[in-house]
């Protein structure tokens, strides 16, 4: 597989989320299951794996996802990033509490989660309203210093609040709601990274899998499954979006290619900085997302397709800009 460069990191240009064999998405399948999709991936060519401190919260334990993945990949370290996040809860900061202490205690705990002695990306999964950005930034710059982490980045921010972290310590990586569904981040994110020599790993790129045309109106979303606090993915909306499917699908039957495939290929096409990490439990639809890299759009094409786009509305609507604050309030747990 083709790579790409997210700050100095160099990862393939699609990488895997794994968070739905541990939470998520409904009843997550076996671990051996789940291991083995994640080393079918690397063996496919996939070297960016994706997971956080929080996956698995509920069904298992915090932790949990990142324990998998740090077992699956265990004989091959050496060859993949490993992406994680971190929250800062309440108790995590305050008066008499040191920020670096607190982060550090959340990152050795991610790392024998890992079984690595060093993170590559490091993420702040949330922005939370009570702590300063610069200052999570500062925290950021010492532990690349230490050669605790490669990288850090920020997830689902606003230019402001990237400006102000990435003055104090460059940021490789903003990980935001992204897809055909969700294109705010086109507006300004994507062209600053761009400016900036950011990666943008955008998460949920085949929106919630509307795209691959295997979500139905009559879908039901049980216990755990994010997907019915997704907006685009009410019954009146995916009835709403099928115009986007219906173009999928012509430009899908056109390339022999899936629905989802083309809705990676094309942001892929769009812009050089992007690396999608869609996530499945599922490990033949892990090998079809990441298969997306073999999907060659032309220029004539992927302007078609982008016209096309251009004369849709889009019925449901998330943004990028979420705080902790926002992020527990809507129960949100992505």
């Amino acid at each position: 597989m083709k790579q790409r460069i997210i700050g100095s990191i160099a990862v393939s240009e699609v990488g895997m989320g794994c968070m739905g064999f541990s939470h998520g998405y409904g009843k997550v399948p076996e671990e051996a299951y789940s291991i083995r999709a994640i080393q079918k991936a690397y063996d496919f060519g996939c070297t960016f794996f994706d997971t956080a401190e929080s996956y698995g919260v509920e069904q298992f334990f915090a932790g949990h996802n990142e324990q998998l993945v740090g077992r699956a990949v265990e004989g091959f370290r050496g060859n993949v990033v490993l992406a994680t996040k971190f929250h800062l809860h309440p108790g995590d900061y305050g008066p008499g509490v040191s920020l670096y202490d607190t982060i550090r205690g959340h990152m050795e705990a991610s790392l024998k989660n890992l079984r690595t002695d060093h993170i590559d990306l490091y993420y702040l999964h949330r922005i939370n309203e009570m702590v300063p950005v610069e200052e999570v930034a500062e925290v950021m710059g010492r532990l690349k210093q230490e050669g605790c982490i490669r990288g850090w980045g920020l997830s689902q921010i606003s230019v402001p609040v990237l400006k102000a972290a990435h003055s104090v310590t460059p940021v490789s990586a903003v990980q935001n709601l992204y897809s055909m569904l969700e294109r705010d981040s086109e507006q300004e994110i994507i062209p600053y990274c761009l400016d900036h020599h950011i990666g943008v790993v955008p998460f949920s790129p085949i929106a919630s899998g509307f795209l691959s045309g295997n979500v139905t109106a009559d879908m039901k979303f049980e216990g755990d499954d994010v997907r019915k606090f997704v907006p685009q993915l009410s019954k009146e909306n995916i009835i709403a979006n099928q115009p986007i499917l219906d173009i999928l699908t012509k430009f899908s039957q056109r390339k022999k290619a899936t629905r989802a495939q083309i809705s990676l290929a094309w942001m892929l096409y769009k812009y050089p900085n992007v690396v999608p990490i869609p996530g499945s439990k599922n490990q033949e639809r892990i090998l079809e997302n990441l298969g997306a890299s073999k999907v060659l759009l032309t220029e004539t094409e992927f302007q078609e397709l982008e016209a096309a786009l251009g004369e849709c509305t889009v019925h449901g609507h998330r943004g990028v800009t979420e705080s902790e604050q926002v992020l527990f309030g809507n129960n949100w747990r992505r």
